[in-house]
């Protein structure tokens, strides 16, 4: 089968398109042939060596795609079944041999691109919302690289739960995306510093909760723009990770919450995997959340893919199609 390959960690270049053994699926594993790859930032850290993998290695930890083997343990899976999942390694591929404890059924509603946008960013923008801070109706919430693939979906979670969204954009087009998508506010941070502005747009009050995946560029502003007992949620680094912070500044700042969080720790068992999937591929099905397909590359392309991801040219989600 046709796959990318990283043989030493580096840039985007480093990933190459070649031919390698159909995996077989270990007894408790399914294999599937992959329809859509998913591209996220975490395949950037396995490819640049930022996380640790055992080398060579196949990108993509997210996809969809129809079931053709299974093993002798698999219990509710079966051939022909339409799956989506998201944490296993080695999705930039025309299959994958997946854990059937990661795969969710795909409902006929949905299409394999839906699903497939739906799972690491959509399972991200859910549990930051229902969980990492329980959104409610009247608070504010600043919501960094509002136009992004996990951004988009929380503004518009936000928004149907009646709260208050001011975003932060790199352009005039993602700021005019941030606003289609229900933000009430979208400060360009190019060309205005979104410290004074969300403090002037909340009458110096701050923000009930910051949600952010940039990490080390916004950290410090951050703590500034926050209400007395206001939460920080750092979900992404995408500029780098924060430096050690002395918890005493939080208490100076106003008695702030702060959290690290990562999607695994709220997947963490089969049943909140397919509850959170379910709840998502509904909203999706009734038309109550529109995931953005900004683009889609051939496997071939993978290259392409991670620069534009990391040059943040695009609004969105980001495909790779084997």
């Amino acid at each position: 089968m046709k796959a990318i390959r990283v043989q030493h960690t580096g840039g985007p270049e480093v990933m190459e398109l070649v031919e390698i053994p159909v995996p077989q699926p270990k007894p408790a594993e399914a294999l599937v042939k992959v329809t859509v790859a998913g591209v996220n930032s975490i395949d950037g850290h396995f490819r640049d060596g930022s996380f640790r993998a055992h080398l060579p290695l196949t990108p993509g930890q997210e996809g969809a795609g129809v079931v053709t083997a299974v093993g002798t343990q698999v219990k509710a899976l079966k051939v022909g079944d339409r799956v989506a999942w998201s944490g296993t390694l080695g999705s930039y591929a025309e299959y994958v041999a997946a854990p059937e404890e990661h795969l969710v059924p795909v409902p006929a509603a949905i299409s394999d691109e839906q699903a497939t946008a739906a799972m690491m960013h959509g399972l991200t923008a859910h549990y930051l919302v229902n969980d990492a801070h329980k959104l409610k109706a009247g608070e504010t919430a600043l919501v960094h690289a509002a136009a992004g693939g996990v951004g988009l979906l929380v503004v518009q979670m936000a928004h149907a739960m009646g709260a208050r969204v001011i975003g932060t954009a790199s352009s005039a087009e993602k700021a005019r995306l941030a606003r289609e998508a229900g933000a009430d506010e979208v400060i360009v941070y190019t060309e205005q510093d979104f410290e004074p502005e969300v403090k002037r747009l909340t009458g110096g009050k701050g923000v009930d909760v910051v949600y952010d995946g940039v990490g080390k560029a916004t950290f410090e502003k951050n703590l500034n723009v926050m209400k007395l007992r206001g939460m920080l949620v750092i979900y992404g680094m995408s500029s780098g990770p924060v430096p050690p912070v002395d918890p005493a500044k939080l208490s100076e700042k106003g008695s702030l919450y702060m959290a690290r969080t990562t999607l695994a720790h709220f997947t963490a068992t089969r049943e909140e995997l397919v509850a959170r999937t379910s709840a998502l591929f509904g909203m999706i099905a009734e038309g109550k959340l529109k995931v953005r397909i900004a683009k889609k590359y051939p496997l071939a392309e993978a290259v392409e893919a991670h620069r534009d991801m990391e040059a943040h040219k695009v609004a969105g989600k980001l495909l790779l199609v084997p």
